[in-house]
């Protein structure tokens, strides 16, 4: 046995099939380790609430973690404003808005119509007839009606739709948008 590295030399349609090979386990490991970049970094929101004059600019996601005082100021923001009570908004419904936000390239806050709505107001809107639903997900944290400024309520609709990631509801009258993390529906109001 001699010490001396002898190459091994591959035939032509080896190499290629070896090359194939390198380049797909080189994609496969990048896309393994895209999910724990994506996990740094951070998420940010802001919010007007259009009932209590309200503002806030947030950073509730940084480095694969939800911060739990940002969270609090969202729910705070985000409450009924009938009873003033708040709920924990679900961290899934603030990264719908985060996706949409990045999707349209967003820099103007979303204007809150509604987000948490107590079991009585709930009910209190619905007997005004404003077409609010008995088991509505804005009680449970895990809905909102927003509207951005300058009118963007259809590319809003739209993108909310190709997200497929919740029920979309559609208010041109009322100009608005409800969005939740329930079953995938839309329906225009």
């Amino acid at each position: 046995m001699t010490s001396e590295h002898n190459p091994i030399v591959l035939p032509l349609p080896e190499r290629r099939r070896f090359l194939s090979w390198g380049v797909g386990t080189a994609l496969a490991l990048a896309l393994a380790v895209a999910p724990v970049l994506a996990r740094t970094g951070e998420r940010s929101l802001a919010f007007y609430n259009l009932h209590t004059g309200e503002s806030l600019r947030t950073t509730y996601w940084q480095d694969g973690r939800y911060l739990p005082q940002e969270l609090a100021a969202v729910n705070h923001i985000l409450r009924d404003h009938y009873s003033n009570e708040e709920r924990p908004m679900a961290t899934a419904l603030l990264d719908l808005l985060f996706d949409l936000q990045q999707r349209l390239d967003l820099r103007q806050p979303f204007e809150v119509v509604s987000g948490y709505r107590s079991p009585a107001t709930n009910a209190m809107l619905r007997e005004r007839g404003s077409g609010v639903a008995k088991h509505s997900l804005h009680m449970v944290g895990e809905a909102i009606d927003v509207r951005l400024p300058h009118g963007q309520l259809e590319q809003l609709r739209h993108a909310a739709y190709r997200l497929h990631d919740g029920g979309v509801g559609y208010y041109p009258h009322s100009r608005f948008v409800h969005l939740d993390v329930g079953r995938v529906r839309r329906w225009r109001g």
